[in-house]
């Protein structure tokens, strides 16, 4: 499976699981970006990435912490 920058709850997923010290409101957007970028199954377009797309992925990794 691979993800692409409109599968947010895949990616937040992921991100929670791969890093469980990382505080997802305190994570900039550049390190967000990152992060998604070095996951193993992500592959899509960086280019295709905005502010809002970060946002939602964000808010999503937020909510899989609770």
């Amino acid at each position: 499976m691979s993800l692409k920058w409109v599968d947010v709850l895949d990616i937040a997923i992921e991100l929670s699981e791969k890093y469980p010290d990382q505080n997802p409101m305190t994570i900039s957007f550049p390190d967000l970006y990152q992060k998604v970028m070095d996951l193993d199954e992500f592959d899509d377009d960086p280019d295709r990435c905005g502010e809002k797309i970060l946002e939602g992925i964000q808010m999503a990794w937020i909510e899989e912490m609770d």
